[in-house]
């Protein structure tokens, strides 16, 4: 049986912040002579162009700046946020039933604002993207450098570790094998410009089969069960050294 589109029931959501422990690698102080190095400005990448100040850039090597990948579908790239464009495209995704199910962020276009701009004002450890395929924006991502998250409590994370959220916004994109071929084009991006990263890392709900069988397709490996705030996870790995032969 092949691998269920990671989409089916709508991709990976975060993983909740909690207060718990005053060693959240989130609470990382960085100081803001480095902030100014870190943040660089984005091209303009067609129709969906970024914020010229958005972050991103030292911490996670500006994802706005890779170049589009290649997929079956045609040209996918990703391009980050802008708030004032993004914001009724992202919650009305949010508000989806099956997507609401594993992010939790259904209701008023507020409710998912109060979780972009964290990112979107942080110091670019987060970078919230549309993943944008021929021209169109399918689907939502979130990479994030995944040593400076609340998961590496949760795992013997690495440095400079990438870790993905994503979900697939439309219904006619899901259930087809998209899911699986964006993972794959997503993580190659990030392992071909992020040249400190060794790995790759996901964290789906145990419950998301489908997710969980899209990155299994998408050349990543089951590495362990993790209970994680509000969910329990599989960590999903994708390694450097086996991204040829997976």
């Amino acid at each position: 049986m092949p691998p269920m589109d990671a989409s089916t029931h709508t991709g990976t959501g975060p993983v909740p912040r909690t207060d718990e422990g005053s060693e959240d690698t989130l609470d990382l102080q960085l100081s803001e002579d480095l902030l100014s190095l870190l943040r660089t400005g984005d091209p303009s990448l067609g129709p969906w162009q970024a914020a010229p100040d958005h972050p991103g850039g030292g911490l996670l090597d500006s994802p706005g700046a890779w170049k589009p990948a290649a997929t079956p579908d045609g040209a996918f790239q990703l391009v980050p946020v802008n708030i004032e464009r993004d914001l009724p495209l992202i919650s009305h995704w949010m508000n989806d039933p099956a997507v609401a199910a594993f992010w939790e962020l259904a209701g008023p276009e507020s409710v998912t604002r109060a979780h972009l701009d964290p990112q979107l004002d942080g110091d670019g450890r987060s970078v919230p993207c549309l993943g944008v395929l021929q021209g169109t924006p399918m689907s939502y991502w979130e990479i994030y450098r995944a040593d400076l998250d609340p998961l590496a409590r949760h795992y013997p994370a690495r440095p400079h570790d990438t870790g993905l959220h994503l979900l697939i916004g439309g219904v006619a994109d899901r259930g087809r094998g998209a899911g699986t071929a964006l993972l794959r084009a997503v993580s190659d991006l990030v392992l071909d410009n992020r040249p400190q990263c060794t790995r790759v890392v996901a964290e789906p709900d145990l419950r998301n089969t489908p997710s969980v069988s899209a990155f299994l397709g998408a050349g990543f490996r089951y590495s362990a069960e993790v209970d994680l705030p509000g969910k329990r996870a599989a960590l999903m790995v994708r390694d450097r050294a086996f991204r040829d032969l997976m």
